[in-house]
């Protein structure tokens, strides 16, 4: 696959982009006011820390997701090596790689969860919240 035809329209998207104009509006509301603070609906992070943690917990299953596709990816491999040593010496590495991965991905979750409950608290709320108390 040749890299220009993947970079122009990333470019391309990129420079009709930059080069908006801006628009000025009427000053004062167009439609009726306000009827009190706007509260997100659900799916919206109402705080950047409810935001930093759907972040992590996303972070957590694509990983995961990852983990179990390399798995799979390196079963199927060895499933058709044929007896290859060098075919099932990549599966295994494949599916070596995949478990070393899911270590990696449980010790994280695991120490910032000790973490947090060494710090008295269950979520990463608590910590951005009591940032400026310390």
């Amino acid at each position: 696959m040749n890299i220009k035809k993947i970079i122009a329209p990333i470019g391309s998207a990129i420079a009709l982009l930059s080069s908006a104009t801006v628009a000025f509006a009427a000053p004062g509301p167009i439609g009726p006011p306000l009827l009190g603070p706007i509260t997100p609906g659900p799916g919206f992070a109402a705080s950047p820390e409810g935001l930093i943690e759907f972040i992590l917990r996303l972070v957590l299953a694509i990983g995961a997701l990852l983990v179990f596709g390399f798995l799979i990816a390196g079963g199927i491999q060895w499933i058709t090596s044929g007896g290859d040593k060098g075919k099932t010496e990549s599966a295994r590495n494949t599916i070596t790689a995949a478990v070393i991965g899911l270590l990696i991905l449980a010790s994280s979750w695991a120490i910032l969860n000790l973490v947090l409950g060494f710090l008295g608290l269950t979520s990463l709320e608590g910590v951005i919240n009591n940032v400026g108390t310390i």
